[in-house]
C-alpha cells in the first residue's frame, strides 16, 4: 500500500475532507492588528465582527485565526495559560460564539490556531510540573543538553523548550529510547496520553462552539526524536479519526516545516497541508529578501519568479525550483491533495516587500488564486500593505537579529479619513505596532472606491474563482511554459499567462497553435497561433474555444 493510500479514510478519495474545504479562500487575521473596537490600540474580536462585511465583500470562505487564547504574549500569542478561554484583551468565549455564529452568517467559516507542542511557562500546568518531581506533563532531562533550561521552581533538572525559553515542550514521547537519556518516555506512557486527551478536549470544546477547525502550530514536533514522522503521524491519525468521527464538517491542517516528507499531513490525517512561506517553493515564488529572512531560506530559492526586477535567468530557475518541489509533493501525497499556498503569514514578509510594491502583486495574486491551491490571503495583501522591516521588536517578534517578525504585523489601514486609518482610536503612539507611515499607503476605502485597485483585482479573482470549477483544486494542470511568461492549462479550457518581469516576454506554445482565447479577467496578454506575448507585469486568464491538443 503506498503512503497515498494508507493516508486516505476509507475508500473516499478525499479522504473525508469536507468537500467545502477544496473550494475555499482562506484569510489570515493577526488578530492584535485588524481591527480594534475599545480604543485601547489593539484589535480584538469585536473589531472582526465590526468589518466581517469586508470579508464578504471579498468573497472569502474561512477566517485562520492567529492564537486568541489566553496568554502572557512573550511570544503573541503563541505561548498559551489557558487553551479554553479567550485572551481578555480579544473579549471573551461568547465574543468568539458570536463572531463564529456573524460569519456564517456570512458564508465565513473561522478556523483557530492550535499550539499543540507547548504551552507557556505561566500554564497552570507548569506550575504542577515545577512543584511535583512525578509530574511528567513536560519533558525533565537530569542534565544541561541542547534546547534545554534550567528549571525556574523548586524542581531539580532542566525541562525542553519548544522555541522560547518560556515555552516548554509538551510531552508527547520519544519514538525511540537512548541509554544517555533515561528521561524519554514512549508515546503511550501516562504523561504522554494525558497530553493526547488534553488535545482532544481542546479541540471538542471550540468546535462545539461553532469553530470549523484548526491550523496546528508546530504539528509535527510533538513526539521527539521520530525518524519518518512515524509516530507523530500516528498520533495525529488518532485525533483526526476521532474528530472526524464527532465532527465529519471540521477541518484539521497542520503547520509544516522544511524538514517535513511531504506526505507527513496526510498520514498524520490532515485534511489540508501548508506550503509554508518559510518553505522552499514559497520563497521561490515570492522571497526576496527584505527582511532579513535569508537564514531561514534555501539559498537556491532566492532572487524569486515574482520579483519585477529579477535577471530572467535567475528568475527561470526559481520557477523551476517551485515546480520540481510541487511536483515531488504531488508524487509524494497524491495529485488530489490539497494543498494551502499563502500570498505571506505573521512570520514572514508581506508581497509587497522591499522594492516590490503593492502595484505590482496583480500577476502573483492572478497565480495564487488560478494556481489551483488552496489559496490563503494574509490581513492586507489584498491592498498591498507594505512590509516595514523597521517596525519595532514587539511580543517575541525577533527570533535573531537577522529575523523580526513585526515587519508584516502592522496594523490594517482601513480609511485615512479616521484616526489611525481606522484601525483605532487610541492615541498613535498605544497602537499595538506603528502603522505605515507612507503618504501614499493603501487603505481599503481608497481602494473599495477604485474599480482599477489592488483590491478590486482579487475580489474579481476570487469571484472567477469560485464562477469556474477549472481553476479550482479538483481540475486538472498543465504546464506549458515555465519561464517568462508563465503559461499554464487549468481544466484543458482556461489558460493563465502571468508575467511578473518589468520586461514584456513572448513564448511559442505549440499546443496552442489554432487556439483562439478569449480574456475572462486582466490585461497585456495577447495569444495568437501558438504565440503568447506579454507585456511587463502582464497577467490573465483566457477561456480557450479549441481544446489544446
Amino acid at each position: 500500500m503506498t503512503a497515498v493510500e494508507a493516508g486516505r479514510r476509507g475508500d473516499d478519495p478525499t479522504g473525508g475532507t469536507p468537500g467545502w474545504l477544496a473550494d475555499a479562500v482562506v484569510y489570515e487575521i493577526y488578530p492584535q492588528s485588524f481591527a480594534d473596537s475599545d480604543g485601547d490600540g489593539i484589535g480584538d474580536l469585536r473589531g472582526v465582527v465590526d468589518h466581517l462585511d469586508h470579508l464578504e465583500w471579498l468573497g472569502v470562505d474561512v477566517i485562520w485565526f492567529n492564537p486568541c487564547f489566553a496568554s502572557p504574549f512573550r511570544d503573541a500569542g503563541y505561548d498559551v495559560v489557558d487553551y479554553l478561554r479567550i485572551a481578555p484583551r480579544y473579549g471573551t468565549n461568547a465574543d468568539m460564539v458570536e463572531l463564529v455564529e456573524e460569519a456564517r452568517r456570512r458564508g465565513i467559516r473561522v478556523l483557530l490556531d492550535l499550539v499543540a507542542g507547548h504551552t507557556s511557562i505561566d500554564h497552570p500546568w507548569f506550575a504542577a510540573a515545577l512543584a511535583d518531581p512525578g509530574d511528567d506533563r513536560y519533558i525533565w532531562a537530569d542534565r544541561a543538553g541542547p534546547a534545554l533550561v534550567p528549571s525556574p521552581g523548586p524542581r531539580e533538572g532542566w525541562y525542553l523548550k519548544n522555541f522560547f525559553d518560556s515555552q516548554p515542550a509538551l510531552n508527547f514521547g520519544y519514538a525511540r529510547p537512548h541509554p544517555d537519556e533515561p528521561w524519554r518516555q514512549a508515546p503511550d506512557a501516562p504523561g504522554p496520553s494525558r497530553n493526547r486527551e488534553a488535545l482532544q478536549e481542546i479541540i471538542g470544546y471550540w468546535l462545539d462552539r461553532g469553530v470549523a477547525g484548526f491550523r496546528v502550530d508546530m504539528a509535527f514536533s510533538l513526539v521527539k526524536d521520530d525518524p519518518g514522522l512515524e509516530a507523530t503521524t500516528a498520533l495525529w491519525r488518532g485525533i483526526a479519526d476521532w474528530m472526524r468521527a464527532r465532527y465529519p464538517d471540521a477541518v484539521l491542517m497542520p503547520e509544516a516545516d522544511e524538514d517535513n516528507t511531504a506526505d507527513a499531513g496526510l498520514r498524520g490525517g490532515f485534511d489540508a497541508d501548508f506550503a509554508l512561506v518559510i518553505q522552499r517553493e514559497h520563497s521561490a515564488l515570492f522571497n526576496n529578501g527584505a527582511t532579513g529572512h535569508l537564514t531561514w531560506q534555501d539559498p537556491e530559492a532566492t532572487p524569486c519568479y515574482f520579483d519585477p526586477d529579477v535577471d530572467e535567468a535567475a528568475g527561470t530557475r526559481a520557477l523551476e525550483t517551485f515546480l520540481a518541489v510541487w511536483g515531488e509533493r504531488e508524487r509524494q501525497a497524491g495529485a488530489d491533495r490539497l494543498v494551502v499556498l499563502p500570498t505571506a503569514d505573521h512570520d514572514f514578509s508581506r508581497l509587497a516587500a522591499g522594492p516590490r510594491t503593492g502595484d505590482q502583486l496583480r500577476p502573483a495574486f492572478t497565480f495564487l488564486l488560478t494556481w489551483g491551491s488552496l489559496p490563503s490571503i494574509y490581513y492586507g495583501d489584498e491592498i498591498g500593505m507594505r512590509n516595514l522591516p523597521e517596525a519595532p521588536e514587539t511580543e517575541g517578534s525577533r527570533w535573531n537579529p537577522g529575523y523580526d517578525r513585526a515587519g508584516c504585523r502592522t496594523p490594517l489601514q482601513w480609511d485615512d479619513a479616521l484616526p489611525n486609518s481606522g484601525f483605532s482610536s487610541a492615541p498613535a503612539e498605544r497602537l499595538y505596532l506603528p502603522q505605515d507611515p507612507g503618504p501614499a499607503r493603501p487603505t481599503v476605502a481608497a481602494q473599495r472606491g477604485d474599480p482599477g485597485s489592488l483590491l478590486h483585482h482579487v475580489r474579481d479573482l476570487v469571484d472567477l474563482r469560485r464562477r469556474t470549477p477549472a481553476l479550482r483544486p479538483r481540475a486538472g494542470r498543465r504546464v506549458l511554459h515555465a519561464g517568462y511568461p508563465f503559461v499554464y492549462l487549468r481544466g484543458e479550457e482556461h489558460l493563465v499567462v502571468v508575467n511578473p518581469r518589468r520586461e514584456a516576454a513572448r513564448a511559442t506554445v505549440p499546443e496552442l497553435a489554432g487556439a483562439a482565447a478569449t480574456t475572462l479577467l486582466g490585461d497585456g496578454v495577447e495569444v495568437d497561433d501558438g504565440v503568447v506575448q506579454a507585456a511587463g507585469g502582464a497577467h490573465a486568464v483566457l477561456a480557450l474555444t479549441r481544446r489544446v491538443g
